[in-house]
């Protein structure tokens, strides 16, 4: 009996045999360039060893005591071959042939030649890296970076050499940890943690990434530290306070925190009658889970009112119509209100161009959603270490940039002394 079903050649794997979207895309520029990029980097390893000993290739040291002859004088080693590398780019992969050579040293012995542009078992440039660890960051997870750059690197970029790549950021991530913080003119402190999860003892786990953002006399936010702890409890706050302050990092002259008491409680600790400002959304959202949601409509548009009026004055009398009209409808919402105290109404002892960026952390918040936004795709984290460093790489990398704060020329102002009577 004939069949007429066709067989592929068992020789070739149906997936080298088929053929994909931009396979057949020839583009003459970039085929040029790429023939080219090996003959320069030839020339350019070369003419580094010919600076090493003194002469070019093929030349001949002329005897000490002629004074005249062809070639360089005082020649330091000799050649030895070549050695074969590949080596990945920005212009894909190319196999090249690295000279050897051996060079004198003053106790009459030799020592191998090493290339400074081509480090010893390099295997990729850095600005291959750099493009790597960018994808990764733009929330792209190790295994899909294969598939994103296929086209560049022609398919020879794995997951396990993205996590390479990954970990060569951890030395920078190390040395920010421990920079010193004395010469940051901070003047202002943004304070929240976030909750993520990560994978622990091959479980996935929940922690907290306790954020802190600097303000400069300039304006300009800054992120001062990002720790992965256990939760928000006043020891884990402490923790990255005190490494703060042993950085060097000056007593700031105004607070902006989330509400939690673990970190009222550390920094009443070490900075003590610093004026705090508790984040409005925050405590709207903690209104909410004390209304009905039925009434989350006219709750949002009395707090409304009432934080963003025109002055203090009329904020406060906003407040007391706020807390006579819920205790009568809703007590659990005025009683929420009150448990804030003039926390919540401390933006006003600054000036009022500073008032919309010192009612909240949406600083933080925003670097939140941005940073969960990235890691979408991975869902759990390899470790808590890595989420610390990935939050911290979105920044350091210019993938996120942060604006200067709103007001920051009256940013000099201290804060007024005042309060607001909270009697109802």
């Amino acid at each position: 009996m004939t069949s007429n079903t066709t067989k592929p050649d068992s020789s070739q794997p149906a997936a080298e045999a088929a053929v994909y979207l931009f396979d057949n895309w020839f583009d003459p520029i970039e085929t040029g360039v790429r023939d080219r990029v090996r003959e320069f980097i030839h020339a350019m390893i070369e003419g580094e060893l010919d600076m090493s000993l003194s002469r070019p290739r093929y030349a001949r040291c002329a005897k000490p005591s002629s004074g005249h002859g062809e070639g360089a004088v005082g020649a330091t080693g000799h050649r030895h071959g070549h050695r074969s590398r590949s080596l990945l780019g920005s212009f894909g992969r190319v196999e090249i042939e690295v000279p050897r050579a051996r060079l004198s040293t003053p106790d009459g012995k030799t020592t191998e030649w090493k290339s400074k542009a081509l480090r010893a078992y390099q295997r990729r440039t850095l600005a291959a890296d750099a493009l790597i660890a960018g994808s990764y960051l733009a929330g792209t997870n190790t295994r899909r970076v294969r598939r994103a750059l296929a086209a560049l690197f022609g398919g020879v970029v794995g997951k396990d050499i993205v996590s390479r790549v990954w970990r060569k950021v951890k030395t920078d991530w190390d040395a920010w940890n421990a920079r010193s913080l004395a010469d940051e003119p901070i003047v202002r402190l943004i304070l929240d943690g976030t909750v993520v999860r990560v994978r622990l003892d091959r479980k996935a786990t929940s922690i907290s990434l306790l954020v802190v953002i600097g303000v400069r006399e300039d304006g300009q936010k800054v992120l001062l530290a990002i720790k992965s702890m256990g939760g928000e409890s006043t020891e884990a706050w402490r923790t990255v306070l005190d490494d703060l302050i042993k950085r060097g990092l000056r007593r700031p002259e105004f607070l902006i925190v989330d509400g939690a008491p673990g970190l009222d409680k550390a920094l009443a600790a070490v900075w003590d009658g610093v004026p705090v400002q508790r984040c409005t959304v925050h405590k709207h959202r903690n209104l909410f889970a004390h209304a009905p949601e039925r009434l989350h409509d006219e709750v949002t548009a009395d707090y409304t009112d009432m934080i963003y009026a025109a002055s203090p004055e009329e904020i406060e009398i906003r407040r007391r119509a706020f807390i006579r009209k819920w205790r009568l409808k809703h007590r659990a919402v005025a009683d929420s209100l009150e448990e804030a105290g003039d926390r919540l109404f401390t933006f006003t002892r600054l000036p009022p161009s500073q008032w919309r960026n010192a009612r909240t952390t949406n600083a933080i918040e925003r670097l939140h959603e941005e940073f969960k936004r990235r890691i979408k795709t991975q869902t759990v984290l390899p470790s808590a270490d890595t989420a610390a460093m990935l939050f911290w790489a979105l920044l350091a990398s210019g993938q996120i940039n942060m604006r200067k704060v709103d007001g920051w020329q009256t940013l000099a102002t201290k804060p007024i002394d005042q309060s607001i009577d909270l009697a109802a």
